[in-house]
């Protein structure tokens, strides 16, 4: 498997999840079942082989009955508000179990802030073509604002076309997915929050 960029390594999302997941004396198996993830993938990303998808991580959250906030903050993170300079946005490619790339990149906008309701987001998605693989649903909500580019938005049997300066909230329960079409990428900037 390809290696990781160093900021990538440097959020800790297997350890986190490992962590956490023996502080609360669950097997990975047992895991995977309140996630409706694979073992084998859990193990990949408890070990850091494979950096999950959003979608991913809120199953993750979800069994182990923590916000998706949990993954991207440090212990020692106590700040009542987070000022994120350009310059200080991570940038990493997802992979999915296969380790083919996903066709986004996202970076978090609120790193370092604990117990946070909402997980804010700036989203680079990659041009493509539309596959169904691509979908992706769990509990929530999500807001999308289109800074660049143009998204093929599927949500449920629509299919949008959002360009720069469009917005989109929608429930995310629904199976949803995007890629950017044309050229270039499409950046945005999205919000989730997970009941």
């Amino acid at each position: 498997m390809s290696s990781q960029p160093a900021d990538v390594k440097e959020l800790n999302i297997g350890q986190k999840i490992r962590k956490l997941r023996k502080e609360r004396r669950l097997t990975l198996q047992y895991l995977s079942d309140l996630s409706g993830l694979s073992k084998p993938l859990l193990s990949q990303i408890e070990n850091e082989l494979v950096i999950p998808p959003i979608a991913t991580l809120l199953k993750i959250a979800k069994g182990l009955k923590v916000g998706i906030h949990y993954f991207f903050e440090e212990e020692e993170d106590r700040q009542k508000f987070v000022l994120l300079r350009n310059s200080d946005i991570r940038s990493s490619r997802r992979r999915s179990g296969n380790d083919s790339p996903q066709n986004y990149l996202y970076h978090s906008l609120a790193p370092r802030m604990r117990h946070k309701s909402m997980e804010p987001f700036l989203v680079e998605f990659e041009p493509g073509k539309w596959d169904d693989t691509l979908l992706y649903r769990h509990d929530g909500e999500e807001f999308i604002y289109l800074l660049h580019g143009e998204l093929e938005f599927h949500y449920g049997a629509e299919i949008m076309i959002l360009k720069a300066g469009d917005s989109i909230y929608y429930d995310s329960s629904e199976a949803h997915g995007y890629i950017s079409i044309g050229s270039e990428k499409a950046k945005a900037v999205a919000v989730l929050y997970s009941r």
